[in-house]
């Protein structure tokens, strides 16, 4: 078989050096376009050239990817195993080529005689030629005899001449084709006719009897490499066919495989799509974690969650601060109405009898105005001041104690008639149902208040085994925090200015006091909502820092008042800015709607917790909850 030949490398032109002209050109240009976008005042950034491959999409870079794949590995396996049956065949031809020419060696005697091919000697399908010493043929050739008329004999050197062929190694040469005149030979024999031939020479040596003398010479046998061709053709062809139905099945495979891996990715990109439209509630199906798609949906998905939540935060925020600016717009105009009304009446009753009188009354409702009115700016302006973080300063060191009993000696001069009783605050585990609730009504006084004391308040208000936070009668224990004195002294104040407003001046009240740990951070803590579910979370924390010792201090504060209480449905907004229960009554009681809004500002900005919950048997419970020891440069964490 003639040996494969590879074409001459092409020849690169050297890179032309850069055009400075053409970069000046192009500068200009860039610039040019440059001062037309600053010139229209809209920002433009930089644009990366972008190559062809950027518009091709993905799907369609992935399938190209794998055909090529596919291609160059078909393509090189199967040259490889074209390569290596070539190899195989002619060493294997070469083995037979020496073993016979061994052989013919070894009856050079017989192989002398001068017509070989009458003999019958040799193989068929071999070539032989004997040649003397001077490389003269000394006998007719033995060649394979071809179908229709056809010979083929390998072109060897001529006589007297070895040529280029070395000795005892074998040697392709082309082929010399003989037709006789009455041959009509087929393409196929034609073919194998002239196909190369595997030629070895050996020489031979045998002494002659006569004289003992020795005669040398060179037999040149040889193989025809038509067998040999067929098969690696064929073989090459069948390569190429499985080649090209592995190459077309591993296409349709890849875009299968390639569109069920894309497919995430649509649902990601309708998904985003939605959101764009202004759906922020919209999520990307999720898939395994473990893949790259999944851990990209899942990110996302935080993501998202976390841009609602802060798309619906800034809602809240913005219909809270349109209430809050309605809200203050009506309470002020109120009073203000009132002194322009009063004004006006004083000035058209001057001139009537009993003016002074009048005047007087009239100053009175002024003074009164403009003193709710003062109240109210104090209020918006300490607000303000707390969501701005100042007029507080939570470093300081505050007995709690101390002011938790000056709020109990103002309750008492409030309400002479009240009975207030303190204790200490702590966890109780309820292992029976709860004590019957007992009427507000039926046992006020003294008594009541024993009565109501052994009632478990717990949280929600469910009744039967629970774990709930008690106050044991008794001394308040003392107690010491971090935080801001005269805002924390605020807190008691207000709420002990609810109680004095909005409850029976016979009612009795529990104030109790006491220092826990628990299993929460105060960062955690402040973010907790005012809620009976959120106290109940708190108490479960509570009682894990109580069995495992381990957890952080934090001084609890809770006030039980056995008055009217408050609709579950206007609990939970108690604390909301402007906000009453009863709006008539707190009018009438001077109350702003402002106090609890506050007192929830300042807690907060201790890092604390503060809740309304029902109290058994009626009445409304305040727990208040604030570390123990807050450090603003760390953020709250425990000092």
């Amino acid at each position: 078989m003639a040996t494969s030949r590879q074409d001459p490398a092409p020849k690169t032109e050297p890179s032309a050096a850069p055009d400075p002209r053409a970069a000046e050109r192009s500068g200009s240009f860039m610039g040019s376009d440059s001062g037309k976008a600053a010139g229209s005042g809209k920002p433009r950034g930089r644009s990366l050239p972008r190559s062809p491959l950027a518009a091709i999409p993905l799907s369609t870079k992935l399938v190209a990817s794998m055909l090529i794949l596919l291609i160059v590995g078909t393509v090189g396996v199967s040259v490889a195993i074209c390569q290596m049956a070539d190899d195989y065949l002619m060493k294997r031809t070469d083995t037979q080529l020496i073993r016979q020419a061994n052989l013919g060696i070894r009856n050079a005697t017989l192989l002398r005689q001068e017509d070989l091919s009458k003999n019958g000697l040799g193989p068929t399908d071999y070539f032989l030629q004997i040649r003397d010493n001077d490389l003269h043929i000394i006998s007719d050739d033995l060649n394979p005899m071809q179908v229709n008329g056809v010979i083929s004999r390998p072109r060897l050197p001529t006589d007297g001449s070895l040529g280029s062929i070395p000795l005892g190694q074998p040697t392709t040469v082309p082929a010399y084709v003989r037709i006789s005149k009455q041959a009509s030979p087929d393409r196929d024999t034609m073919k194998r006719a002239r196909a190369s031939w595997r030629v070895v020479a050996m020489q031979w040596k045998l002494r002659n009897e006569l004289d003992d003398s020795e005669i040398s010479g060179v037999l040149f046998i040889g193989l025809s490499m038509s067998d040999q061709d067929e098969a690696v053709h064929d073989l090459t062809a069948f390569c190429m066919i499985i080649s090209v139905v592995v190459v077309l099945l591993g296409g349709v495979i890849s875009v299968l495989l390639i569109q069920s891996t894309l497919v995430p990715l649509k649902r990601i990109e309708k998904t985003a799509a939605k959101i764009a439209a202004g759906d922020l509630s919209q999520r990307i199906p999720s898939f395994p974690e473990n893949t790259e798609v999944g851990s990209l949906a899942a990110s996302l998905n935080a993501m998202l969650a976390r841009i609602e939540h802060s798309f619906e935060e800034q809602r809240q925020t913005t219909e809270k601060m349109k209430q809050f600016v309605s809200d203050a717009s009506h309470e002020l105009r109120t009073p203000l109405a009132a002194i322009h009304g009063y004004a006006e009446l004083y000035r058209m009753q001057r001139d009537y009898p009993g003016a002074l009188e009048r005047a007087d009354k009239s100053i009175q409702h002024i003074e009164d105005s403009s003193t709710r009115m003062t109240v109210l700016v104090t209020d918006l302006l300490s607000l303000a001041r707390l969501d701005e973080g100042r007029g507080i300063d939570p470093t300081l060191s505050v007995d709690l104690t101390g002011l938790v009993r000056d709020g109990v000696d103002d309750l008492h001069a409030l309400d002479l008639g009240r009975e207030v009783a303190t204790g200490k605050v702590c966890l109780h585990t309820e292992d029976q149902p709860a004590p019957q609730e007992v009427p507000v009504a039926a046992n006020k006084g003294l008594p009541g208040l024993k009565a109501r004391s052994k009632e478990k308040i717990t949280v929600g208000g469910h009744l039967g085994p629970s774990v709930s936070l008690d106050i044991q009668e008794g001394p308040l224990p003392p107690v010491q925090v971090t935080g801001d004195p005269s805002r924390l002294r605020q807190v008691i104040t207000n709420i002990v200015g609810n109680i004095h407003r909005y409850t029976p001046s016979d009612s009795p009240v529990q104030v109790g006091l006491g220092l826990v740990k628990a299993t929460i951070a105060p960062a955690d803590l402040t973010r907790l909502e005012a809620t009976e579910s959120s106290l109940g979370h708190l108490t479960e924390a509570i009682q894990v820092a109580e069995n495992s010792h381990v957890g952080t201090d934090y001084a609890i504060i809770r006030v039980v008042d056995h008055g009217p209480g408050v609709p579950e449905e206007s609990r939970s907004r108690l604390f909301e800015r402007f906000y009453t229960a009863d709006p008539s009554r707190a009018r009438e009681k001077g109350g702003t709607g402002l106090g609890l809004a506050i007192v929830q500002s300042i807690v907060k900005a201790h890092q604390g917790f503060i809740c309304a919950s029902p109290t058994p048997g009626g009445g409304l419970t305040f727990t208040i909850v604030i570390p123990q020891g807050v450090r603003r440069d760390q953020g709250g964490a425990e000092g």
